[in-house]
């Protein structure tokens, strides 16, 4: 299995030009002659992104793709005497090509799984599991890994459990040894042994019940770590760097817990480790207050660690500068960091950094091709046209959809959990629904077939879906903060102006499960951006849940997403410190999926709410041209036209 790190040693890097001219790092270019510098390169949570394409809006994008990401693993390695590169885990799943080839084409024995084609081209050292490599099932996972060039390894994954996990039957090999020969700072080369582990979070358990529940168990990440580490070091490797496919979290060390990175770094043996799972960028602002690690360094107790991103949009890297001592090697200097394949600048806009390889879109273009034939034909029917013309003054089928496909996830994600028996509700907001966006800025999906790409207009970002639980309160309090979409309309004035024009939309969420009424008379009891100013306002009438009036104390789990559950917005009861379930799918694959399993969805809304009747009050509000087809079939609410808006759009009146 022994490979040198010339540049040259996958054939698409052959031709790389002007590699010459390329400066080597620091650690290249001043190692003494018992030094080595031995640079690891990281992908993490690819998602089966290989092409720099969006599949939900049908386009290409240039902040994504393993074919923008190789590029720079080719100017990297150029900076380098010596360089390895794996992979971190979620490869399999998580675009819309990797449903394709789960649902539509399948895997036969000796088949190739395009993701894996394309990184056996870009010529990967070895990789991990994530938690998305099971979505599809063990049968499928098995064939598609039959056809890597790498070893895959995950030590916490156990097909046959021991009393000690030093003597588990792991699903695939818990680590392995690469023999390498190094070449030092004075030209000669040198023999190392680099040990690779690897750790899936053991939620997989219940993320992925029905396919692993009675075919594999999963260990705590660090109690594997301290199992199988010291056996490693027993073996002879020189260096151990840990794929941990877990996000860099707590200090503090719990069983089972899913973000184990920081206390994984504690175990003794351990040299550097390679994160993910939480699609963020590690050494990074982003984790400056977190215990344990030193975010500007990129270091973990210490140790070197990095986090590339997700699907390809940055090259995760650990430099180490080695120092050989007899037959030992110990890491004397580290540097890490996370390089970007695209900017975003000031104004929003994306430029790209990098070019695409071509022999890495080469690799899956058939595979490609078929992924855009497979998301512009139907999933499945919808029973009535998806609209969100009126989203923002009625219930509404394009909220509602999203709202039902959340339920139907949540529902079976709380079975065999504590939570089992409680009511659950679902909160969901209209994305597309005009203002800045202008009069064509709204969801418009006609009665009949819908496709993959169908759900992008459905649901804008890649959000993950979360469940949190809370109280009666916590639930009046969300909806009071929702309300502030409205301003105070006066009893017994005609057409006042309904909607405040500086309130986004998506912080209008709808809750299902629950009805109610919202009263325009009592003034917002939040700000625009959440903070509370009429304390005493009261906007949320007649809240009821299965027929009776909701109390203080009730409890709820409520499904959203994770900008919500985390605190985006700054609702009551979705401040971060509520969340009892994060689901590691985004909410767009749970409408896809929901959709492929009802086959015919109903998205007809449930008018769950409505405004208080208000006696001689009329209100205006503007939307797109294109409601007045819709008009008539709104439920709870007396609409009718009232001529022309402003910059396009079309005005209509609500009597309430």
């Amino acid at each position: 299995m022994s490979q040198d790190f010339t540049l040259s040693r996958r054939a698409f890097m052959s031709g790389t030009a002007g590699a010459a001219l390329i400066a080597l790092h620091p650690f290249s270019a001043r190692a003494q002659g018992a030094q080595a510098h031995l640079r690891i390169m990281e992908t993490t949570d690819l998602h089966v992104h290989v092409y720099p394409y969006d599949y939900y809006s049908d386009r290409p994008i240039d902040t994504v793709g393993l074919s923008r990401t190789a590029s720079i693993i080719e100017e990297i390695r150029a900076e380098a005497t010596n360089s390895m590169l794996v992979d971190n885990g979620d490869f399999l799943q998580g675009n819309p090509m990797g449903d394709y080839i789960a649902y539509e084409r399948g895997m036969k024995e000796g088949d190739m799984h395009p993701v894996i084609q394309a990184m056996n081209t870009v010529g990967f050292d070895a990789s991990t599991l994530g938690n998305h490599e099971f979505n599809y099932g063990l049968e499928f996972l098995t064939k598609s890994l039959a056809g890597a060039d790498f070893p895959v390894v995950s030590a916490n994954v156990v097909s046959e459990r021991a009393e000690n996990p030093r003597d588990d039957k792991t699903l695939v090999q818990p680590y392995v040894i690469l023999d390498r020969e190094v070449t030092l700072g004075d030209g000669t080369t040198a023999p190392i042994k680099v040990g690779l582990i690897g750790f899936v979070p053991p939620q997989i358990m219940t993320w992925d019940r029905r396919h692993l529940e009675g075919n594999v168990t999963t260990r705590d990440i660090v109690e594997a770590a301290q199992a199988w580490v010291p056996q490693m070091k027993e073996e002879g490797a020189d260096i151990i760097i840990a794929l941990s496919h877990s996000g860099i979290g707590s200090a503090q060390h719990e069983d089972g817990m899913e973000n184990a990175s920081v206390p994984l770094a504690e175990v003794e043996g351990i040299d550097a480790l390679m994160t993910g799972h939480s699609h963020l960028v590690f050494p990074s602002p982003d984790y400056a207050d977190y215990a344990g690690l030193d975010a500007e360094a990129g270091t973990i107790h210490g140790k070197p660690a990095v986090m590339g991103g997700f699907w390809g949009s940055h090259l995760g890297v650990i430099d180490l500068m080695l120092e050989r001592d007899g037959n030992a090697w110990r890491v004397v200097m580290a540097e890490t960091e996370a390089r970007p394949i695209s900017k975003r600048n000031e104004d929003r806009s994306v430029t790209a950094l990098v070019e695409d390889v071509p022999a890495v879109l080469a690799s899956v273009e058939q595979a490609h091709n078929e992924t855009l034939e497979y998301v512009r034909r139907a999933v499945g029917e919808t029973s009535a046209p998806l609209h969100s013309y009126f989203a923002l003054v009625a219930d509404d089928p394009s909220v509602q959809i999203v709202s039902n496909a959340q339920l139907w996830y949540i529902e079976q994600m709380m079975r065999g959990t504590e939570y089992e028996g409680l009511p659950i509700l679902s909160a969901a907001a209209p994305f597309k629904a005009g203002g800045r966006g202008g009069p064509e800025y709204y969801t418009d999906v006609p009665e009949g077939p819908v496709a993959i790409k169908n759900v992008a207009d459905l649901y804008l970002y890649p959000n993950t879906v979360r469940a949190v639980k809370i109280d009666g309160a916590q639930l009046r309090g969300w909806l009071e903060r929702s309300a502030g979409m409205f301003n105070q309309i006066t009893p017994g004035e005609a057409d006042q102006v309904l909607l405040n024009p500086d309130f986004p939309s998506y912080n209008f969420d709808v809750i299902d499960g629950v009805t109610y009424q919202i009263d325009l008379s009592q003034p917002s009891r939040f700000d625009r951006i959440g903070n509370q100013i009429n304390s005493d306002a009261n906007r949320i009438v007649n809240l009821m849940f299965d027929g009776a009036p909701v109390t203080d104390d009730m409890e709820f789990v409520v499904a959203t997403n994770n900008y919500r559950a985390g605190g985006g917005g700054d609702f009551p009861g979705a401040k971060g410190d509520t969340i009892i379930f994060e689901g590691p799918d985004t909410n767009r694959d749970v409408i896809v999926r929901y959709i492929v399993e009802q086959g015919t969805i109903n998205p007809s809304a449930d008018a769950n709410w409505t405004f208080a009747p208000m006696d001689g009050a009329t209100v205006l509000f503007d939307t797109g041209p294109k409601a007045a087809d819709y008009a008539a079939s709104v439920e709870g609410v007396e609409i009718e036209p009232a001529g022309d808006g402003p910059d396009g759009f079309a005005r209509f009146r609500i009597t309430l």
